[in-house]
């Protein structure tokens, strides 16, 4: 009895040891991997996405951020603050900063002798300076299919035929430059169209190859018959094939277009209809091609989106139409000079 005494305490107390040492080596990983959002209150991230080359030897560097908070917004003025260098400060980077992720936003020109330079852009927002650094680095090379993947395009497809994407074809009626008083309606017009129809819209709907032309459904309807699928047999193949996909947050494949205020004070600016969103807002029913159970709208019969805008302060502001067709991106600038 004297030996089995001490034999049957250890048999409680180690037991008792092991879990609590494992409780704590739990709770210690589940703290490693908490990951935090956050409505305001955190900083904007400036951010390279990465280089292409072009035929005239030149290079197309393409530029983004990562706008730390679900909610706040940041208007940042070209200066200290908001820099491209060398070169800058102001090399056409944003100045007003939507939420979360906002990808390929801009791009950069640069000549056939850079070299092993770098531009820097700078941001500081709540006291904090981030920096993206850009080079012709091999391992920043992109294509268009790196482009679409990061976007999650053509429902985050990875087929090899995005690598010939075409991307949509923009037009905005009226002049680039315009001077309005403050509360007057401005009529915006953008005509665009998806001259290669990839990726194809998976329902069927019409879509315009070139601004101001008709549909494509409708141009193949008024063709000679031909052995070759059509664009709806195509699409209704579409709707049963599902390639590769990534992990990133998806957007359906089609034709779609709306106005950002790109530079400018963007709560004094009212479109209508309301626009849907180009920054990467998954929540659901958020108005935003990433955003559950969002569906690409059918765009206008001839390719025509009308949209009026007002502005409640003077000022001056660039707006920015953005054509997408799920995986590539199209931008146009109209600058708008507000007096009292």
């Amino acid at each position: 009895m004297m030996i089995r005494g001490p034999i049957v305490v250890l048999r409680w107390v180690a037991p008792v040891a092991l879990v609590s040492l494992t409780a704590l080596l739990l709770l210690q990983s589940a703290g490693a991997q908490t990951r935090f959002t956050y409505s305001k209150g955190q900083s904007v991230s400036p951010a390279y996405e990465g280089w292409m080359p072009n035929e005239d030897g030149s290079f197309t560097l393409y530029f983004g951020y990562m706008n730390t908070n679900w909610l706040e917004e940041f208007d940042i003025p070209v200066g200290p603050d908001n820099n491209i260098e060398p070169g800058g400060p102001d090399q056409g980077q944003p100045t007003h900063f939507y939420p979360r992720r906002n990808p390929f936003l801009f791009t950069i020109r640069l000549p056939q002798d850079f070299g092993n330079k770098e531009l820097i852009w700078t941001l500081t927002t709540h006291g904090r300076t981030e920096k993206a650094y850009a080079s012709l680095k091999s391992d920043y090379q992109i294509d268009k299919q790196v482009i679409s993947t990061e976007v999650g395009g053509d429902g985050g497809s990875l087929r090899d035929e995005l690598r010939y994407n075409i991307p949509p074809e923009l037009v905005v009626e009226g002049e680039a430059r315009r001077t309005v008083k403050a509360g007057e309606p401005v009529p915006l017009v953008a005509l665009a169209g998806d001259p290669d129809n990839l990726p194809a819209r998976r329902d069927g709907k019409l879509q315009p190859r070139h601004p101001g032309e008709r549909p494509v459904q409708e141009v193949e309807k008024a063709s000679a018959p031909r052995a070759v699928p059509t664009t709806a047999e195509t699409n209704a193949a579409n709707l049963l094939y599902r390639p590769p996909s990534s992990i990133v947050p998806s957007s359906g494949p089609g034709l779609r277009l709306s106005w950002i205020v790109y530079r400018g004070k963007a709560s004094a600016v009212r479109f209508s209809p309301e626009q849907m969103k180009t920054w990467t807002d998954t929540r659901a029913w958020a108005n935003s091609p990433w955003s559950p159970p969002f569906t690409i709208p059918e765009p206008p019969p001839d390719g025509k989106w009308i949209t009026e805008v007002r502005f409640q302060e003077p000022g001056i502001y660039t707006l920015r139409a953005v054509a997408s067709d799920g995986s590539l991106f199209t931008y146009k600038n109209v600058t708008v000079t507000v007096t009292p």
